[in-house]
């Protein structure tokens, strides 16, 4: 069992391994490094310290920092976070792992998805291809893709499906054959009754089907970690970054405005601090 685990590999996560490390503790990091919204920004200049610096710059320097200390996170998607018996069971990528306490700095992620994505989520609605693929081999699937990223694993459900709807949040997409029909616009609602059983499209439009996967970087935190607390869109916090969940804790975008690299830092250096407290206070450090 590890001490903590971080789920977000952005800025507020790096700031949280960082002081984790050095507070040493062990820890697990989930999250997909480099290529970010850091590495996207084209200029950055109200970062304290680095004057203006392009966005691929503060990336490149993140990760040395990470590389230095020899910590990185793991490339993998947390599904689903359970409290039980004072620790935190995550799966990801269908494996089982346990932490004492959890930080969340998931970024800025929908409160809640789509209408219909958390009430399903479990009953026909999935966030990993190659988990839950199986399951609609010969089916009817639609497939929400929110980056190109994503695509191969959109192209992998279509080899197994009967026929994939497919449709990416993105402007441009060159995934087509192989069973993969595009769909003529978002899809905006999830319909079911004891578990999927089709989708609604923006225009009205409805289609039947068995399994809807929503492919995307983080699973919104309501949906993650259901019963935490929320402010709205936000994760909701105290000074401590301590959410209403004994033991968890949340920093960076999903907490809130303004989304600024140097308030995400600076909160997973707070979280990761009071983490260790909670874990001192309750005799688990």
């Amino acid at each position: 069992m590890f001490d903590a685990a971080i789920v977000g590999a952005g800025p507020a996560g790096l700031s949280a391994a960082i002081n984790l490390k050095q507070l040493g503790k062990d820890f697990i990091w989930f999250g997909s490094a480099g290529g970010g919204k850091v590495a996207k920004s084209e200029l950055i200049a109200n970062y304290p310290g680095l004057g203006l610096v392009s966005g691929g710059e503060m990336d490149r320097r993140f990760a040395g920092h990470a590389a230095a200390l020899g910590i990185a996170p793991e490339d993998k998607l947390v599904t689903g976070i359970m409290p039980l018996d004072g620790k935190y069971m995550l799966l990801a990528e269908n494996q089982v792992y346990e932490a004492r306490a959890v930080i969340l700095a998931t970024g800025a992620v929908a409160a809640k998805g789509l209408p219909g994505e958390q009430e399903y989520l479990g009953r026909g609605v999935s966030y990993c291809a190659t988990c839950d693929g199986f399951l609609y081999r010969g089916k009817r699937i639609a497939v929400l893709c929110a980056s190109p990223c994503y695509e191969h694993e959109a192209a992998y459900l279509a080899q197994l499906a009967e026929e994939t709807f497919f449709w990416p949040a993105y402007p441009a997409s060159a995934l087509a054959g192989g069973g993969l029909t595009r769909l003529s616009g978002p899809i905006a609602r999830i319909l079911g009754q004891d578990k999927v059983t089709a989708i609604v499209l923006a225009d009205g439009t409805e289609i039947a089907v068995d399994g809807v996967f929503c492919l995307r970087s983080a699973v919104a935190p309501a949906v993650l970690l259901p019963g935490l607390p929320m402010d709205g869109p936000h994760i909701a916090v105290d000074r401590q970054c301590r959410t209403g969940l004994a033991g968890c804790f949340a920093a960076g975008d999903c907490t809130g405005r303004p989304y600024q690299i140097a308030k995400a830092v600076g909160e997973g250096n707070v979280a990761a601090h009071a983490l260790a407290e909670y874990l001192a206070d309750a005799g688990k450090a």
